[in-house]
């Protein structure tokens, strides 16, 4: 076991399987010499060479064309997309040509990429630079979707999306790339790809999430067990296709299910697990299931972020909400119900 960051678990990861397979291409802006912005590359391009660590033009969909190039030939191109917003000259590619190839040619030929993408907030940036786009390709059939929470599953899922025939979006957020966490460098024992897992047990409250709001899920878990609220915590990993046999397991035990995602709320992936988890399992909920999301809004500005983002309080808020309580686990449920409608209402 070693201690890293996620950031350097990714990098490990990667590290990993190009040792593994001399076929695997790493392609991106600045993520060579620089190392990437966040420098979840760095060393790579020293140890591997200019021709397997690729720094490319700032042309997305350029990039995405060339690796559709590459996996058409026998390659296992893995494309860092620098920023979650840079991904939309991108998108014809991926909807288009990445997730439909091997259906077109039924069969014949496989699209083994894996497209990085940093995404959420959390770190001040500036427009353009914060995003939450998953929904869209979680409704794109061909393309398997993973969200990543803590350094263990960075690299062995990094490790398992490349080695994967199918093209994966490996969305990691972007404000965790400095948590630590223990790693064991092998992946042995290590859940599939396409399983979500159950981060704590609990009895009264399912609550689902994914990626950077793992950790604030923990402690909303950890916070309601104060007051004698037992919550069990589910990190899907995988958001297509999702593993909706332990979330279904875990609401057939609790009742009542609450999810939360900073992606805004219409369409999101949130809706998809509310409608499918009640025709699963509508005779055991004891409410309807709670959405805690981020607003109906364009990503606010670095300023009001902490507004927009959910927190212990709006998951705490949630959560009484499906045990039918007062507001008695969260502290301004108020506060956050106004910011939002003041946000949403700017936007129309």
């Amino acid at each position: 076991m070693s201690t890293m960051t996620f950031g350097r678990a990714i990098n490990a990861g990667l590290r990993a399987a190009m040792d593994a397979d001399p076929k695997v291409v790493l392609m991106g802006e600045d993520i060579g010499t620089l190392g990437g912005v966040f420098r979840i590359t760095d060393g790579l391009k020293k140890d591997f060479g200019a021709s397997r660590v690729i720094d490319t033009p700032l042309a997305e969909s350029g990039i995405m064309g060339t690796a559709v190039g590459l996996a058409f030939r026998g390659y296992r191109p893995v494309v860092e997309i620098q920023f979650d917003g840079f991904i939309y000259p991108a998108f014809d590619q991926i909807v288009c040509q990445v997730a439909k190839m091997h259906y077109r040619t039924r069969g014949a030929v496989n699209m083994p990429l894996t497209i990085r993408v940093p995404f959420g907030g959390g770190i001040g940036s500036p427009e353009h630079h914060s995003e939450s786009p998953e929904a869209y390709f979680t409704h794109t059939s061909g393309l398997r979707v993973v969200s990543v929470s803590n350094p263990q599953d960075a690299y062995t899922m990094i490790q398992q999306a490349i080695a994967s025939n199918d093209p994966v979006l490996y969305f990691e957020p972007k404000r965790r790339y400095h948590v630590k966490g223990e790693v064991q460098e092998t992946l042995d024992g290590a859940l599939p790809l396409g399983q979500a897992r159950v981060v704590t047990q609990g009895t009264d409250v399912t609550l689902v999430t994914y990626g950077p709001l793992v950790m604030t899920a923990v402690d909303a878990a950890v916070a309601a067990s104060d007051e004698g609220v037992s919550v069990e915590v589910i990190d899907l990993r995988s958001l297509s296709p999702v593993d909706f046999a332990t979330v279904e397991a875990s609401v057939r035990k609790t009742g009542r299910l609450v999810i939360t995602h900073e992606a805004g709320k219409s369409g999101g992936v949130g809706a998809e697990i509310s409608a499918s988890i009640t025709e699963r399992c509508f005779d055991y909920l004891e409410h309807a299931p709670v959405r805690v999301t981020g607003f109906d809004v364009p990503y606010p500005s670095s300023k009001l972020e902490h507004h927009h983002l959910p927190d212990l309080d709006r998951m705490l808020d949630g959560v009484d909400r499906a045990l039918r309580r007062p507001n008695s686990l969260s502290t301004s449920p108020a506060a956050h119900s106004a910011a939002g409608a003041a946000l949403e209402g700017a936007a129309l």
